[in-house]
């Protein structure tokens, strides 16, 4: 069975996740931002071991402690799309401009595209590619028995702005129509097929349903 865990980080305490499957207790962080004493923290107390790094798109609260992570413990970086280089390559002056801790471009060990999968453990998890916030964003499909979660990324963002209005246009998506797209795409699936969504901007627990609601929708977060 798979399992996660929503950990806020970064001065922007945006939500980085932590997913592990039981068997052998290995887990992938997706998208660790930074704050690595307290994801590694995190690791030790809940007794996993990490042998992946997932990346969902190359934005700074996202991907900044990407390249210092690898090297500290030898992990392979799988993600984003190439479509993100740009911002890849880009981490460093975004963090002097944010006042973030120096942060290295890296280089990905896998390259996603849409339709990947990847595995950690016995399990698989597919990858979706959803562009407009950057080009090459992803996102990740957990199945774990009968139960899903969208690990969305910046799909979208604060969802009480975006996801409730999803004709707004984030002045950080890098193609705003692109990103209407996506998200209406993707948030149609979520409410049609049920399936729970984590976002990395979300309120806490970070983790709920979509309803739909008007021309919009509504997140029912987990209590």
């Amino acid at each position: 069975m798979l399992h996660y865990e929503t950990i806020p980080v970064t001065a922007f305490q945006q939500n980085c996740s932590l997913v592990w499957e039981d068997e052998g207790m290995m887990a992938a962080v997706i998208d660790p931002g930074g704050d690595l004493e307290v994801l590694l923290g995190a690791c030790k107390q809940l007794g996993i071991t990490l042998t992946d790094i997932w990346i969902t798109h190359a934005h700074l609260d996202h991907a900044a402690a990407t390249a210092d992570l690898a090297e500290q413990l030898g992990l392979p970086i799988i993600g984003p799309h190439p479509g993100d280089q740009f911002w890849i390559d880009g981490l460093p002056m975004a963090a002097a401009t944010y006042g973030f801790p120096p942060a290295r471009p890296f280089k990905p060990t896998r390259w996603l595209a849409d339709g990947d999968t990847v595995t950690l453990g016995t399990h698989t998890l597919h990858v979706r590619h959803c562009p407009g916030h950057t080009p090459g964003h992803t996102s990740h499909v957990i199945a774990s028995g009968t139960k899903k979660v969208f690990v969305q990324g910046d799909v979208t963002h604060a969802p009480f702005l975006f996801a409730r209005n999803p004709g707004w246009h984030f002045m950080l998506d890098v193609d705003g129509a692109a990103a209407e797209v996506t998200r209406r795409k993707v948030y149609d699936m979520l409410v049609a097929e049920r399936m729970l969504v984590q976002g990395f901007h979300y309120p806490f627990p970070a983790v709920g349903h979509v309803e739909k609601q008007g021309t919009g929708y509504r997140e029912v977060l987990l209590n």
